[in-house]
């Protein structure tokens, strides 16, 4: 068993760590709660978003629009959002692996693909691949990313696609539920819109002033734009709370390590005491002999 002082020791050094993970918590926890308004704020429009775009792409005449033109997949765009930091769970990991899931699925497909990565770990998991190409590595973004690199990631997915040299962009990233279940997923962005249940209703056939294309290149750059900044925010707030998560486990881990130790440090110390009763009690029984 330990010593009474190498036990003293081990407890003051979790109680450090106790200290910092508790203070970990706090901070995951406050910017949970603004990451969670955030992402439910924009959930309505986004999810908007979407619905038009898929009843547009019924329309006659956006079938011949860019953005909306489906093709056979012959190579694939993927943004992966994973964090720039760790100690946020299995955060990063669900992300990676399900990222590597789609590069085993497209290469037995015979499909071509290219990344465009943000945050520190995607970036240096995509770094160690040999077949995949890297397109673009954001870091340290922001909780609420600005225009200016948002703007950088559609464009580049939009030049790519409209210029033929991918087929479909999909972007892979943690769904935000709520504080405690947040799950890995992968929506299509590109071509714009999703498949429905049934097909939308309404008139198909409409007149877009000034022009069809104009009108159609604004309405498809800000609505598919919306959808990757929806991603951002919910991957943001899943790593918030998953961290929150991560560091009050490691917060009660390390409160029931201090109970442990402290009943094992007792057990020596009673152990040394009782030793040393029994050594005075021999001796004053050797002196009366």
């Amino acid at each position: 068993m330990p010593s009474t002082q190498a036990l003293k020791g081990r407890i003051r050094s979790v109680k450090n760590t106790k200290q910092i993970t508790k203070a970990m918590q706090l901070v995951a926890a406050s910017k949970m709660r603004k990451a969670q308004e955030a992402t439910k704020l924009s959930a309505p429009y986004t999810e908007a978003a979407r619905e038009m775009l898929t009843a547009l792409s019924y329309r006659e005449a956006v079938k011949d629009h860019p953005l909306f033109k489906k093709r056979p997949v012959k190579t694939r765009l993927m943004i992966v959002i994973a964090s720039d930091k760790g100690l946020a769970g299995a955060y990063n990991s669900n992300i990676i692996k399900l990222y590597a899931q789609q590069l085993t699925e497209d290469d037995k497909a015979g499909i071509k693909n290219a990344t465009i990565t943000v945050g520190r770990r995607a970036s240096q998991f995509v770094a160690r691949l040999k077949d995949t190409e890297v397109l673009g590595s954001y870091e340290e973004l922001p909780d609420r990313p600005d225009g200016r690199e948002l703007r950088t990631i559609l464009n580049s997915a939009k030049g790519l696609f409209e210029e033929g040299k991918v087929d479909a962009v999909d972007i892979i990233y943690t769904e935000f539920i709520n504080s405690v279940n947040q799950k890995a997923v992968v929506n299509r962005v590109l071509p714009a819109g999703f498949e429905p249940t049934h097909e939308p209703k309404g008139p198909r056939d409409i007149v877009y002033e000034p022009t069809t294309k104009r009108v159609l290149d604004g309405i498809a750059y800000r609505l598919v734009g919306a959808q990757i900044f929806q991603a951002l925010l919910d991957a943001r707030a899943s790593e918030h709370s998953m961290r929150m998560m991560a560091m009050k486990n490691a917060t009660d881990n390390a409160g029931d390590l201090i109970d442990d130790l402290t009943l094992a440090m007792n057990k020596a110390r009673q152990g040394a005491i009782t030793q040393e009763l029994a050594e005075i009690s021999g001796g004053v029984e050797a002196l009366n002999e």
